[in-house]
């Protein structure tokens, strides 16, 4: 059970079941709690030794976890609780001393954060992915091209190919024509050259993870531009952890021993994966993770201050909401429109009932339940303070 705070009614304690897969929306506007609520979420659950703990970061909060908030000590005291930092292990997209820097990396490593590489393997995306990443039509010569040559690889190489592999491929096809060619190459060494995420040889995305951790991606070391580079990683990382997860569970169910942990995949800023109205690398991976993942044990947190930005195949899929503060009528009215039949009020009534930072309406549909709750203190130290 994860301890989330206390019934603001009756002050009695507030648990959130976590014995099967989750699907819970964390959402208020900025400075009323939302990354901080994920962050107690992530210190209840990296406990668990059956489950990969794993935060897709942009905004960079979640790193500090590894220090004891020393700040909120008086405040822990009254909850009986202690100032404790959880152990990190920090995986940034590409090679971590041109991200960040020998200094940078060294004063990680002498917090005692873990910090590995993260390389993509070019053959988890697939035909269409390597298309919406570069934008490209299928019903163009360039994209029939595309289209054409990635699958062939996929078909030919079992486990692994590389992105000179793709280019190598192009340049044999007699049926593409040369502009095409010269367009195809330029992007694609681009990405091998330039963005430094694609790797040269098959890494097994799953053994970068540890169980009995905090995984940080760290997305904030990719800028925000045309191409989506984090929504590239998060795409690739999530389509292959749902195709390993799902083939782990029909193993277990046939009484087959597996090595691949149950997962609970948290994102901060989620309307930038999973967008309302327009398209994203990551959008339908992490669609079908909601909608299918909960037999196979893939549990998912999403946290956004912009819930109406939201897509709504995702929300209507949440299980538990925990709406902190709203106040922009586009979200209240998203949030407002997963009101349930066993509520006696919408939720836009529970939610002008919030007057202090910390707060929040928790809707629970496995309880049928709604509650405000002060959320708890963080024993770890919280990234998300302004400054």
């Amino acid at each position: 059970m994860i301890e989330l705070g206390r019934d603001r009614l009756n002050g009695g304690e507030v648990f959130i079941d976590d014995s099967r897969a989750r699907a819970i929306l964390i959402c208020g506007k900025r400075g009323s709690g939302k990354s901080y609520t994920m962050g107690v979420f992530l210190e209840e659950l990296m406990r668990r030794d059956d489950a990969l703990v794993i935060a897709l970061d942009p905004m960079r909060n979640f790193h500090t976890m590894v220090l004891p908030n020393t700040e909120q000590e008086r405040l822990l005291w009254d909850w009986n609780m202690v100032a404790e930092g959880v152990p990190v292990r920090l995986l940034v997209p590409g090679d971590p001393y041109r991200r960040y820097g020998q200094e940078i990396v060294k004063a990680f490593e002498e917090r005692g954060i873990e910090v590995v590489p993260l390389r993509l393997n070019p053959g988890d995306l697939p035909p269409d992915g390597w298309l919406d990443l570069f934008g490209i039509d299928i019903a163009t010569p360039m994209g029939l091209a595309l289209y054409r040559t990635v699958s062939k690889l996929q078909r030919s190489h079992e486990k692994f190919f590389s992105v000179q592999d793709i280019i190598a491929e192009i340049y044999s096809d007699p049926l593409i024509r040369e502009t095409s060619i010269q367009a195809l190459v330029l992007r694609l060494e681009t990405a091998a050259n330039d963005w430094d995420l694609f790797s040269t040889r098959y890494h097994d995305l799953l053994e970068v993870f540890q169980i009995g951790v905090v995984n940080v991606v760290d997305l904030g070391v990719l800028e925000v531009g045309r191409v989506s580079l984090r929504n590239l990683v998060a795409a690739v990382l999530v389509r292959d952890l749902f195709r390993k997860r799902r083939e782990a569970r029909l193993q277990e169910e046939l009484g087959i021993p597996t090595d691949v942990p149950k997962i609970w995949l948290a994102i901060d800023e989620a309307q930038e994966f999973v967008p309302a109205g327009k398209s994203a690398l990551a959008k339908e991976p992490l669609i079908q993770w909601v909608k299918e993942g909960r037999q196979p044990g893939l549990s998912l947190i999403i946290a956004s201050q912009q819930p109406g930005a939201i897509d709504k195949e995702v929300l209507s899929q949440c299980d538990l909401i925990l709406c902190h503060k709203v106040t922009a009528l586009e979200d209240v009215e998203a949030i407002n429109k997963l009101s349930h039949d066993y509520m006696s009020h919408e939720l836009r009534h529970y939610i002008r009932q919030l007057d202090r930072t910390g707060e929040a309406v928790v809707v629970d549909d496995f309880q049928e339940a709604v509650t405000i709750v002060q959320v708890r203190p963080r024993k770890s130290k919280h990234g998300g303070t302004e400054v």
